[in-house]
């Protein structure tokens, strides 16, 4: 038997965060994900250069791609540098594969990236989500609840 996964990902060093998906996906499930990787692009990583606001993953010919990530070309690199947006494949279980695949084509799910990061190893991991899209209403009742828990954390530390 498979030993269970844990909650929280072993995060060391953390390089990019897509925090406004939280606030437009409504997120069910968590996986992490291994990134294949060139060499200058693992570099440019450390040096904490990557951005994944505006990019996704998408499910194509039983693989698992991360699409519109920027990781921008290394500073030293030389002519064998890499291309900043080219599509990255990400590594997976085949069962995970599978989940994935059946929650997007049958649920209208998303593969969203939440962070891209480094683990206690010093392997380069993507925190990849399924989530569901907000409408403008649901949005607004999020903000609503937010507000609420913050609130309500502020006057239990006022009453003591």
């Amino acid at each position: 038997m498979a030993r269970p996964k844990p909650e929280t990902f072993d995060k060391q060093k953390v390089v990019a965060e897509n925090r406004r998906a939280r606030f437009d996906y409504a997120i069910e499930d968590k996986f992490e994900a291994g990134l294949m990787l060139q060499g200058t692009e693992v570099k440019a990583l450390r040096a904490g250069e990557a951005t994944i606001s505006e990019s996704y993953a998408e499910v194509k010919d039983g693989q698992v791609w991360l699409v519109n990530a920027n990781i921008p070309e290394y500073s030293h690199g030389n002519r064998e540098n890499h291309e900043a947006k080219r599509p990255r494949k990400l590594l997976l279980n085949q069962r995970e594969i599978n989940k994935l695949m059946g929650a997007v084509e049958r649920k209208g799910m998303t593969l969203v990236p939440i962070s891209i990061y480094f683990n206690k190893t010093g392997r380069a991991k993507v925190e990849l989500a399924l989530g569901k899209g907000r409408k403008a209403q649901d949005k607004r009742e999020y903000i609503k609840d937010r507000d609420w828990k913050r609130d309500k954390q502020r006057l239990l530390r006022e009453k003591g």
